[in-house]
C-alpha cells in the first residue's frame, strides 16, 4: 500500500528548481506581496547556495530595488540577500572567493547599479542607509577600482558619502567612515573632492564626540585613517587643511591628551588611548615628509600652533607609554628637521629630566621644575634618553632621541660644530661624561659595554652624522688626542683608539652591533679625508687585523667581514705615497692575503635588508645595525668600493687635502653656492605659487563639479516634475475628451433621434400628400368618367333619337334645332361644372405641393446640422477642442 502511494507521490523538487522558480516569479510578479515573497525563499537560500541564487535571481534583485524603493521593507529583504551572497556560509558547498568577484563585477559594470545603492542613502531609513553603506564596502573589496570610479561618476556621490559622517546613528556612521578609508586609499582626486566636502571639520567633529583620544574607542582610530588617507601624498589636501585652521585641531586634541596624562588615565583605557595618540603623531609625520613640497610651511604652521611643545612632554613624560614616546620623538625631529629657523630656536626649549629624580627643593625655582622634575635643555635631555637610559626595552625611544639629535644637526653646519666642540670641550674637561659621545666612545667601561652595546653604538651613529661630508668637523676630530707626552705617556690620536676599540672589540667577540657601530663612524670618518687615513695607518697593526677579521671569519660573520672590507677598501682608496703604510704595500697586502675575489664577494653579500636575520647578536638585542644615512651612502659608493682593489697603486685620488678641495677656488665654490640658493629660494616660490594655484584649481574643480552635479539633480528634479505636470495634464486633458466625448455622443444620438423623428414625420406627410393626391386624382377621373359617360349616353341617346327622327329631319328641323340649343345649353353648363371641380382640385394640390415644401424645408435644416456635427466630429478626432457652430447655437437659443 505505501509503495502504491509512494509511485504516486509527485516528483521532489531540488534546491536548483526551487531557486529557478522564484527567480522567474520575481522577474514576472507584477505585485509587490508576490515579489516580496519571491525575494524572501531566495533569502532563504543565499548563505547555503550562494552561486545558485547569483546566477538566477541577482538581475531580479537589482530590478526590484529600482522597482520598489519607496517600500522599505522590500529594499531591506532584498540588500540582506544581496550581503548574504557576499558572505556565504564557510561550509556552503557553493562557498567561493569567485563569487564576490562576480557579484562586484555585476554592479561595477552598469553605473546604474552603483547610483542606485547611493541613492538609497538620501532615505533616513536605518536599514536602507546601513546596508546600502555595506553592500558599497564589499563591492569595494573586490573591485576597489571600479567600484571608485563608479563612485567618482556618480551625480552628488562623494556628497552623500561624506554627509553620512554627520549622521547620529553610531552603525551607520562607522560603516561611513570604513568605507570612506577604502575609497581614499590611492585617489588623489577623490582625496581632494571628499576634502572640500568639508570632510576634516567633520572628522574632528566625530573624535571629539566620541571622547576625544583618551575616551575614543576604534572609532577614533578610524577617523585617523580616514585623516591619514586624505592627507597622505597630498600636497593640496594638506595645504587646504593648513589654511582652513584645522592646524589648532591638533593641537587641542593633544593638549588634552597631555592634561590627562598628568592627571592619569585608567588602566582599561590606555590601550585604546595609545593607539589612537600614536595614529594621531602618524598623521601629523604625514605633514613632515623630508623634501616634500609643502613641508616648509607645514613646519613653521606646526611650530606657531605649540604643536612642539606637546610632542616634547609627551615624550618626557615617565608615564607615557614607550612606543608613544618614540613617535612623538620622530614626529618633533620631522617638525625641525631641515628648518634652520626652528633648528635654532629649538635648542632654547626645556624638557624634564629623565635621569634626575623629583626633588622637594625650595631654593630652585618652579620655572626650572615639572611636578618636581628639574627641566634641563631639549638636547642635553636627548642626549641623556639616548645614552643615559641603559634599557634594551627602550631602544626604539633612545633611537627617536637619537633621531631627534640627527634632526636637528641636519644640513646645518654651525650647529654640527657648535655641537662637536661642545663634545669635545666635555669630553677633554672630563665634564658630563654620562652624555657625551666622544667620551661614550673613547671611554667606555667594559662593564657597562657588555651590558649596554647599544650605547656605543648610538654614540658611533650621532659622531657619524656630525662629522659625515664635513671636511671641518672631521679636521677637528683628527686634533684630538689621547696621552700626556710630557709625562711619558703615549700620544694616539682619536681616530686610532676608536681603530683599537673596534680591533678589541673584534678579537674579544663583543656583540656585532658595537664593532658595526665602530666601522660605519670609521667609513663616513675615512672617506674623501687622506689626513685621517694617514693617522689610522700610523698604528701599522691596525690594517693588518681588520685583514685577518675578513680571512679569518666564519661563515656567520658575514656582516662582519663585509663592513671589515668596505673599511679596508676606503683605507686604500684614499691612502696616498707620503702614508705611513705606502700603497703599494697595502694593495699587495690586500691582493696577497684576502684576495680580489674574497673582497669583491663579501662586500657583494651585504644585504641591509636581510642581514639582521642572519646576525649573531643575542635575542633580547634589537636587530638594528645601520643608519639609513650610511646606507645610502654605501649604496651610492658600492662600484667604488668594489673597484678599489683594482685601482693603480701608482695612481692617487687627491681629492680633499685639510679640509681644501683641490684645483677649485673657494670664492668661485661660495659663488657657485650664493647662486645655488638663490635658484633654489626661486625654485620654492615657483613651486609654492605652483601649490597655491593647483589648490584653487582644484577648489575651482571641485565647485564646478558640486555645481554641476546640483545642476543635474535639479534638472531632474524639474524634468520629474514637468513629467509629472505633463501626465495631469495628459490625464485632464482625456478626461475633458472623455466628457467632451460623451457630450457629443449624448448630442449626436439626440440629433440622430430628432432626424429620425422629422423623417419619420416627413415620410408620414409625403404619404398623406400622396394620399390626398390620389385620392382627389381618383375623384377627379372618376367625376370626368362619370361625366364623360353621362354625356356619352345622353349622346347616344340624342343619335338615337337623330336616327329615329331622320326621315322627320326636314319637318322636325325647328325642333332640331331646339334641340340643339338644348344640347349647347347643356354642354355649356357641363363645361362650367367641369372647370369648377378642376378649380378644386387645382387648388388642393397647391395646398399638398406647400405643405410638402415646408416638409422639404425642414428636413434641409436638419441635413445641415447633421452636416455640422459631423465636422465637429472630425476635429475632435484631430484633438482639436469642439466650438459649436454659431448657427447651431442660434438655432438652439430660437
Amino acid at each position: 500500500m505505501f509503495r502504491i502511494l509512494e509511485s504516486q507521490a509527485p516528483t521532489k523538487q531540488t534546491v536548483t528548481d526551487t531557486i529557478n522558480t522564484l527567480s522567474g516569479r520575481l522577474l514576472s510578479a507584477t505585485l509587490l506581496e508576490d515579489r516580496r515573497a519571491a525575494i524572501l525563499g531566495l533569502r532563504s537560500f543565499a548563505k547555503e547556495y550562494p552561486a545558485s541564487v547569483a546566477s538566477a535571481g541577482l538581475r531580479g534583485l537589482i530590478s526590484s530595488l529600482t522597482k520598489d524603493t519607496e517600500d522599505v521593507d522590500t529594499v531591506k529583504v532584498v540588500l540582506e540577500t544581496l550581503l548574504m551572497l557576499f558572505s556565504p556560509n564557510e561550509t556552503s558547498p557553493e562557498a567561493s572567493e569567485d563569487i564576490a568577484l562576480w557579484l562586484a563585477d555585476e554592479f561595477t559594470q552598469r553605473q546604474g547599479n552603483i547610483t542606485l545603492l547611493l541613492d538609497l542613502l538620501d532615505a533616513h531609513e536605518f536599514y536602507s542607509r546601513l546596508y546600502s553603506l555595506q553592500l558599497l564596502s564589499a563591492i569595494s573589496s573586490a573591485r576597489p577600482e571600479r567600484t571608485l570610479e563608479c563612485v567618482f561618476t556618480a551625480p552628488l556621490g562623494i556628497t552623500r558619502l561624506v554627509a553620512i559622517l554627520d549622521d547620529r546613528r553610531d552603525a551607520i556612521r562607522n560603516e561611513g567612515v570604513l568605507l570612506l578609508t577604502a575609497l581614499t586609499t590611492s585617489s588623489t582626486e577623490l582625496q581632494k573632492l571628499v576634502a572640500f566636502e568639508n570632510a576634516f571639520d567633520r572628522i574632528f567633529a566625530l573624535i571629539e564626540s566620541e571622547g576625544s583620544l583618551t575616551h575614543g574607542g576604534v572609532i577614533v582610530e578610524d577617523c585617523l585613517s580616514l585623516l591619514a588617507n586624505l592627507l597622505r601624498v597630498n600636497v593640496s589636501n594638506q595645504s587646504f587643511f593648513r589654511e582652513t585652521g584645522c592646524v589648532s585641531r591638533f593641537t587641542t586634541l593633544l593638549s588634552a591628551a597631555v592634561k590627562e596624562e598628568e592627571t592619569g588615565v585608567a588602566d582599561w583605557a590606555r590601550p585604546q588611548r595609545d593607539k589612537n595618540l600614536w595614529g594621531l603623531l602618524a598623521v601629523l609625520r604625514l605633514f613632515l615628509v623630508r623634501g616634500a613640497l609643502g613641508t616648509q610651511a607645514n613646519q613653521a604652521s606646526f611650530w606657531q600652533n605649540g604643536v612642539h611643545q606637546h610632542l616634547l612632554h609627551l615624550a618626557f613624560q615617565r608615564s607615557s607609554e614607550k612606543s608613544v614616546k618614540a613617535e612623538a620623538l620622530l614626529t618633533c625631529a620631522d617638525l625641525i628637521r631641515g628648518n634652520r629657523t626652528l633648528q635654532e630656536t629649538f635648542a632654547q626649549l626645556q624638557v624634564a629630566s629623565v635621569i634626575d629624580e623629583p626633588s622637594s627643593s625650595l631654593t630652585e625655582p618652579k620655572s626650572k621644575q615639572n611636578n618636581g622634575i628639574p627641566m634641563v635643555y631639549v638636547i642635553d635631555g636627548l642626549l641623556d634618553l639616548a645614552l643615559t637610559l641603559a634599557s634594551i626595552h627602550a631602544f626604539n625611544v633612545r633611537l627617536a632621541a637619537c633621531e631627534c639629535i640627527k634632526a636637528y644637526v641636519f644640513n646645518h653646519a654651525e650647529i654640527r660644530l657648535h655641537f662637536l666642540r661642545r663634545a669635545i670641550d666635555g669630553h677633554i674637561k672630563g665634564e658630563d661624561e654620562t652624555a657625551n659621545v666622544l667620551s661614550t666612545l673613547m671611554d667606555e667601561p667594559e662593564s657597562i659595554r657588555l651590558s649596554d652595546p647599544c650605547r656605543l653604538w648610538l654614540a658611533a651613529v650621532l659622531v657619524f652624522h656630525l662629522i659625515f661630508g664635513d671636511s671641518e668637523a672631521k679636521a677637528l676630530l683628527n686634533d684630538i688626542t689621547e696621552g700626556d707626552a710630557s709625562s711619558g705617556e703615549e700620544v694616539i690620536t682619536c681616530v686610532q683608539a676608536v681603530t683599537s676599540s673596534l680591533i678589541a672589540a673584534i678579537r674579544r667577540g663583543d656583540d656585532e652591533g658595537l664593532s658595526v657601530g665602530y666601522m660605519l663612524l670609521l667609513c663616513g670618518w675615512l672617506f674623501e679625508e687622506p689626513d685621517a687615513v694617514n693617522d689610522l695607518l700610523g698604528e701599522g697593526s691596525s690594517f693588518q687585523s681588520l685583514v685577518q677579521a675578513v680571512t679569518q671569519g666564519g661563515h656567520d660573520q658575514v656582516l662582519m667581514q663585509g663592513m671589515c672590507a668596505v673599511l679596508l677598501g676606503i683605507i686604500y682608496e684614499f691612502s696616498t705615497k707620503d702614508s705611513p703604510v705606502p700603497r703599494v704595500t697595502l694593495h699587495s697586502i690586500l691582493v696577497s692575503v684576502m684576495g680580489r675575489e674574497q673582497y669583491i664577494d663579501v662586500i657583494t653579500q651585504l644585504n641591509f635588508e636581510v642581514l639582521g636575520q642572519h646576525s649573531r647578536r643575542a635575542e633580547d638585542l634589537p636587530n638594528v645595525f645601520f643608519d639609513k644615512t650610511f646606507v645610502d651612502f654605501f649604496r651610492n659608493n658600492f662600484s667604488r668600493f668594489c673597484g678599489a682593489i683594482d685601482r693603480d697603486p701608482g695612481l692617487e685620488i687627491p681629492v680633499i687635502a685639510n679640509g681644501i678641495q683641490k684645483g677649485i677656488s673657494r670664492e668661485l665654490v661660495d659663488s657657485l653656492r650664493s647662486q645655488v640658493d638663490e635658484k633654489d629660494q626661486a625654485l620654492q616660490k615657483a613651486e609654492s605659487e605652483h601649490l597655491n594655484l593647483e589648490r584653487k584649481l582644484g577648489q575651482e574643480q571641485a565647485d564646478h563639479k558640486r555645481t554641476k552635479e546640483v545642476d543635474a539633480v535639479e534638472l531632474n528634479r524639474v524634468k520629474n516634475i514637468n513629467g509629472a505636470l505633463q501626465r495631469n495634464h495628459e490625464e485632464e486633458l482625456a478626461k475633458f475628451n472623455a466628457e467632451h466625448q460623451a457630450t457629443v455622443d449624448r448630442s449626436e444620438e439626440q440629433h440622430q433621434a430628432e432626424i429620425e423623428r422629422l423623417r419619420q414625420r416627413m415620410q408620414q406627410l409625403t404619404s398623406h400628400h400622396n394620399d390626398d393626391i390620389i385620392r382627389i386624382t381618383a375623384e377627379h377621373q372618376a367625376a370626368m368618367d362619370r361625366n364623360q359617360k353621362l354625356h356619352q349616353t345622353e349622346v347616344e341617346g340624342l343619335r338615337d333619337q337623330l336616327q329615329q327622327l331622320g326621315k322627320e329631319i326636314d319637318d322636325l328641323k325647328g325642333t332640331i334645332r331646339m334641340l340643339e340649343a338644348n344640347v349647347e345649353k347643356s354642354n355649356k353648363e357641363h363645361m362650367q361644372d367641369l372647370y369648377t371641380a378642376h378649380e378644386e382640385s387645382s387648388a388642393r394640390l397647391s395646398a399638398a405641393e406647400e405643405a410638402r415644401k415646408s416638409v422639404q424645408t425642414e428636413l434641409d435644416d436638419m441635413l445641415m446640422v447633421l452636416s455640422d456635427l459631423e465636422e465637429k466630429r472630425t476635429r475632435d478626432k484631430v484633438g482639436k477642442s469642439y466650438e459649436p457652430p454659431a448657427r447651431w447655437a442660434l438655432a438652439n437659443v430660437a
